[in-house]
């Protein structure tokens, strides 16, 4: 096998288009070639949240660009690649179909290996994409579909420890944000919010905080928000900003107490020197949120991890380098079926009852 694989990368499980071209590097990381990404957040603005057809709708119009783009942007051509990668869940079936099938398409075209990646498996490996992170890593998934503890042992192997038993915290989010009468999403408009928040006495429930467990909740934090700002009609903008910080502030004390129990049952697992929190998801862009796991995460002896901003959210890179690291390993995919539901502690082989060919 080469020394270096260069890999093209699709990612279409939600609102974003997006192609990328990266090839390893001697370090063991990846020089991203090209990243592209179009974003339909003005599309769905008004509707306060993604629909799936108007998704699948706008991949169909760009998907062949964004591709196109992202090879002369990394002035590379098809022969040069050495495989494709392309989301084949979880996500929005009407969407994914989009990524997977042109995938499939130029992968038999130019006669390279194809290989169908868990998206969240792509975030889970992302840091990786400029950062060598030493096996078995703790991983904190946040983003606007999962919320979950897990520990990386290695490509296609992970532990799932804990996850939410209803809201997403990016769900949750985008709610708050919407009872306030703000733009979707909402996780980067809480935040700004909160920034301007002084001191005030509204109280927030810290759900499952003492549960014992790695689970979370936020259905009841976020009717919790919404009776708040029901009793404190009409709203003036500090209380907003209150109203965000304390929501913030609530989610961060959970996820604090949650990551010092992750940490304590890693180290009975595992005697590892310079062992690994890595932060991934459109949630780990949270400045504070980020600050808070930092501090806590290096108080145990624990290096942190964490994607730039712009490859936390939804992106290609992270497709086409969990591609490179699953040819490199000769891992075992399943290209031929989109899985909207796959979590990712289920191997790749396992099919599900809603698994659907392509």
């Amino acid at each position: 096998m080469k020394e270096k694989i260069t890999f093209l990368g699709i990612e279409t499980s939600c609102d974003e288009t997006a192609a990328a071209v990266i090839r390893e590097n001697e370090n063991g990381t990846a020089d991203i070639l090209s990243n592209v990404v179009l974003s339909q957040i003005d599309e769905h603005k008004k509707f306060g949240g993604v629909v799936p057809e108007l998704a699948a709708r706008s991949h169909l119009e760009n998907i062949e660009f964004i591709v196109d783009k992202s090879l002369k942007d990394a002035k590379i051509s098809l022969d040069k690649i050495d495989g494709v990668a392309a989301t084949a869940g979880p996500g929005l079936i009407v969407c994914l179909t989009v990524g997977l099938n042109i995938g499939k398409s130029i992968a038999a075209f130019a006669e390279k290996p194809f290989v169908g990646v868990n998206h969240l498996e792509g975030h889970a490996l992302s840091p990786g994409l400029e950062n060598k992170i030493q096996f078995p890593y703790l991983l904190l998934l946040i983003s606007g579909g999962h919320t979950q503890y897990l520990i990386v042992k290695n490509i296609n192997q992970y532990e799932q420890l804990g996850t939410t038993i209803d809201d997403e915290l990016g769900e949750a989010s985008d709610k708050v944000s919407k009872s306030l009468n703000n733009v979707y999403p909402g996780g980067p408009v809480v935040e700004r919010m909160a920034q301007k928040s002084n001191l005030n006495n509204i109280k927030f429930p810290r759900p499952l905080i003492n549960s014992g467990d790695l689970n979370f909740s936020f259905s009841g934090l976020k009717t919790a928000v919404r009776r708040e700002i029901n009793k404190s009609k009409p709203l003036d903008n500090q209380m907003a900003y209150n109203i965000c910080a304390e929501f913030q502030d609530s989610v961060i004390d959970v996820i604090l107490s949650k990551l010092s129990l992750a940490i304590r049952l890693f180290k009975n697992k595992y005697d590892i020197q310079n062992p690994s929190v890595v932060l991934a998801g459109g949630v780990a862009a949270n400045k504070k949120i980020f600050s808070s796991i930092k501090k806590v995460s290096e108080g145990e002896k624990f290096n942190i991890s964490v994607a730039p901003h712009h490859l936390c959210t939804d992106n290609a890179a992270m497709i086409a380098w969990s591609g490179i690291e699953r040819l490199r390993k000769e891992i075992k995919s399943t290209p031929i079926v989109i899985k909207p539901r796959w979590p990712l502690d289920i191997q790749n082989d396992v099919k599900s009852e809603v698994d659907i060919k392509v």
